[in-house]
């Protein structure tokens, strides 16, 4: 399966949709409880990642909110 991840290329051999939990731990995504996951542009409810299904040709953005500053 081909996708974009954070503005580049990324493939996973599996062929069929995946959940966005197993994505998440197919790529090694660091720091699962804290990540946003935007899916096609829409951000993605936590409790919805194991229902939500990413296929062939999405685009997957991993983001991480910090607070901070003065």
């Amino acid at each position: 399966m081909n996708l974009t991840v954070n503005g580049k290329p990324a493939t996973i051999a599996e062929e069929t949709p995946v959940s966005l939990t197993y994505l998440l731990e197919a790529l090694n995504v660091e720091q699962r409880e804290y990540v946003t996951v935007e899916l096609n542009g829409d951000i993605m409810d936590r409790g919805d990642f194991e229902g939500t299904t990413v296929k062939d040709g999405d685009t997957v953005e991993f983001l991480y909110f910090m607070g901070g500053g003065r």
